[in-house]
């Protein structure tokens, strides 16, 4: 499936345009490849778009995250929240 371009990503807390989405050259990521991964899929219903198992897939992002001693900026809830908005947002019936 190719990468489809969206209006608005969720980066650092904030909803920020696609094209404006940018990190720093120094960034721990880029130099060291530190980071946990999850990936998360929404899916097309007849009752509109559903994020598969949302909860599920951020408890393992957490505990990946804990493993590594990583410290998560925010809340599972915040995420959640904006997993929803995102979608929402960005006009997708699926992601």
């Amino acid at each position: 499936m190719p990468l489809t371009e969206s209006k608005y990503i969720w980066m650092d807390g904030e909803f920020v345009p696609w094209k404006e989405a940018k990190i720093h050259i120094l960034s721990h990521v880029i130099h060291y490849g530190s980071a946990v991964f999850e990936g998360i899929r929404c899916y097309k219903t007849e009752k509109g778009p559903a994020i598969f198992r949302l909860k599920e897939h951020l408890d393992r992002l957490y505990f990946s995250a804990s493993i590594y001693h990583m410290k998560i900026s925010y809340t599972k809830e915040q995420i959640i929240n904006a997993c929803k908005e995102i979608v929402k947002i960005n006009d997708l019936e699926e992601c």
